[in-house]
């Protein structure tokens, strides 16, 4: 029996995932990018059900970042259009899986079709309980950052507040995941050895697994593969 096959002994309880390199999947096969992103999303529903096997609590995808909007508009329409078709298609099969579904990120910045689909099927779903999954959308850390302040400032001008009170855990309370755990792995595909402003507060103590496969190719076998080596690991949090 091989690694993959063998059940993990730790369970991380939050997996986060940069999803990289549909665009160079594609390109290498001579397709046009959004056949990437569309094989993308099968990858999306493979790791969506390993994780609800596996018993991950929590699973958040870096869907669509806020500078992804600099792409060419042609991208960023197919984008949108293949995000709410998605949520159309997959939202009963969450319900079939127990999936609860979640979003963070300036959600008001997404065409007004796809924020309607995704309140629909976050509400749909509201009451699974089991795996969550969090679609990261018009997300960058430094604008949660940025908001999560404003956030602050507002409470402490209404009074809310005392600003001698702030620390750590009462900032948290003021960003888009403050209703979740921080993640215990960070898996990236492609290769690239970079964070792209995905979860910058969270990370803090999040273990980093790597990997060149691109997201097109990474399915079941990869995720366990990175739950494996994440059991590996020996997490001190700063301690001896």
């Amino acid at each position: 029996m091989s690694r993959t096959d063998e059940e993990p002994k730790i369970i991380p309880r939050h997996i986060a995932i940069i999803m990289d390199g549909n665009g160079r999947w594609a390109k290498e096969r001579g397709l046009p990018r959004t056949e990437g992103h569309r094989v993308g999303a099968d990858s999306v529903r493979a790791v969506v059900e390993e994780c609800s096997q596996l018993g991950v609590e929590f699973l958040t995808l870096y869907a669509f970042s806020s500078e992804n909007w600099k792409r060419p508009k042609r991208e960023v329409t197919a984008l949108m259009s293949l995000l709410e078709r998605f949520l159309k298609t997959k939202t009963p099969e969450m319900m079939e899986q127990n999936v609860r579904l979640q979003a963070i990120g300036r959600l008001h910045d997404l065409p007004p079709s796809c924020q309607d689909q995704l309140h629909r099927s976050i509400a749909t779903t509201s009451q699974n309980t089991g795996l969550t999954l969090i679609l990261a959308l018009s997300y960058g850390a430094r604008e949660e950052i940025i908001d999560g302040v404003k956030s602050l400032l507002d409470s402490v001008e209404k009074g809310h507040l005392d600003k001698a009170m702030i620390d750590n855990d009462i900032f948290a309370k003021h960003l888009y995941t403050r209703y979740y755990p921080d993640p215990d792995l960070l898996i990236r595909t492609s290769g690239e050895l970079r964070i792209s402003n995905f979860l910058l507060w969270q990370i803090s103590y999040t273990e980093f697994y790597v990997t060149e496969k691109l997201w097109p190719d990474f399915r079941k076998a990869e995720l366990r593969d990175a739950v494996h080596e994440y059991g590996r690991r020996q997490r001190r949090f700063g301690g001896v």
